[in-house]
């Protein structure tokens, strides 16, 4: 849409997880594969689809395999296969597939497909992302402003299009260990390289780890990818300037399509209402200024009921500043500080950037479709 005028409409990770990182596309599923599959367990099946369901958070084939075993494979989100050039009529009961991929932790007749052979053709294998899309559209073109010189967030009148961040991943600047794109330490003893935690957040954020993240809110419960996560959703994420009432929509393309709002009207970030600012919220309350090209943004007020980037914790006590700054037509440079006494030693910072994506709003999707 245009945004010219506003619509409202987790134990020691084995070494394997390092494979897992280069085989499946980053930031693609609604979790990690390692949740649920064993990397180390690799299997390849044959034999005939049963049923496909088509629905969100994951596509399901179910197939009857050769020695006459019924399988459930799970594999990514239809957006995803969409954009891999799979359609939900691609396979039909009792065509003849192999599977590529990996079995459940659990034992049971389940694999995650990473690839998927039909008739001999190779008919998904997940090359295509948000970002490598969002990359193969770089333009050479001025940076977009508004009328009295102030760069656009978005898009220009009568264009579309969102960002899409380059990493899915958080540790703080000048830290480099290996994690797979979902957050995943190859290395358990590396935790406490990630960010300055204190002893209790440490031991929690290592726990989550050593669990796969399995117990994610955003995961089992679709809650908001909250805090500076939202610019880390995978689908990427909408700003939509509202300038006559000087606020700007931010839209997360994951989760369940949910927004807020930051404000620029110069209001301070406590409203002076007892019952607004004990109010603590997935998104904390925004406020924002201009500091020349950059849109500085603080936020405080957030809730519990979520996790950073791959099981970071955090408490209410949780202040974060933002700096996002368009440098060219396709690149926004974004910059966060999280300051929390409860849960850091000290404040702390990163950096990534934010590429865009001409043409269209972010992907529809929605965590569960009500498969709860």
């Amino acid at each position: 849409m245009s945004l010219n005028i506003f619509h409202f409409p987790a134990g020691r990770l084995i070494t394997s997880l390092l494979f897992l990182a280069l085989s499946v596309p980053a930031g693609y599923a609604h979790h990690g594969p390692a949740v649920k599959f064993d990397p180390q367990q690799r299997i390849t099946l044959e034999g005939h689809v049963s049923k496909v369901d088509w629905a969100n958070p994951h596509v399901h084939i179910f197939m009857l395999t050769a020695d006459g075993e019924d399988w459930y494979i799970e594999l990514d989100s239809p957006v995803v296969l969409e954009w891999n050039n799979w359609s939900e009529s691609t396979l039909v009961p009792g065509d003849a597939i192999r599977v590529e991929g990996f079995v459940a932790r659990d034992g049971s007749p389940q694999a995650w497909g990473e690839r998927v052979f039909h008739d001999g053709n190779r008919v998904f294998d997940g090359d295509v992302s948000a970002l490598s899309r969002a990359n193969a559209l770089n333009q050479d073109r001025p940076l977009p402003r508004w009328p009295d010189g102030q760069p656009r967030l978005g898009a220009a009148p009568g264009e579309e299009g969102y960002w899409v961040p380059d990493t899915t991943v958080m540790m703080e600047d000048g830290v480099s260990v290996p994690m797979t794109s979902y957050g995943l330490l190859e290395n358990i003893a590396d935790a406490a390289k990630v960010a300055p935690l204190q002893e209790w957040s440490l031991r929690l954020y290592e726990f989550r780890q050593g669990n796969f993240l399995r117990s994610d809110p955003s995961y089992v419960e679709c809650r908001p990818p909250a805090g500076p996560r939202k610019f880390q959703v995978p689908f990427g994420i909408q700003l939509l300037e509202d300038r006559e009432w000087q606020r700007i929509f931010v839209v997360a393309a994951g989760g369940n399509q949910d927004w807020h709002l930051i404000y620029t009207d110069g209001r301070g970030i406590n409203t002076g209402f007892e019952v607004d600012n004990d109010n603590e919220l997935y998104y904390g309350r925004l406020v924002a200024d201009w500091e020349g090209d950059t849109l500085v943004v603080r936020s405080e007020g957030f809730n519990e009921k979520f996790w950073l980037t791959g099981g970071l914790p955090h408490t209410s006590l949780m202040k974060v500043t933002e700096r996002l700054t368009r440098t060219h037509f396709n690149t926004m440079q974004y910059e966060v500080t999280i300051d929390d006494p409860g849960a850091y030693t000290r404040p702390w910072s990163m950096h990534w950037n934010l590429v865009w994506n001409e043409g269209g709003d972010p992907p529809e999707y929605y965590c569960q479709d009500n498969r709860l």
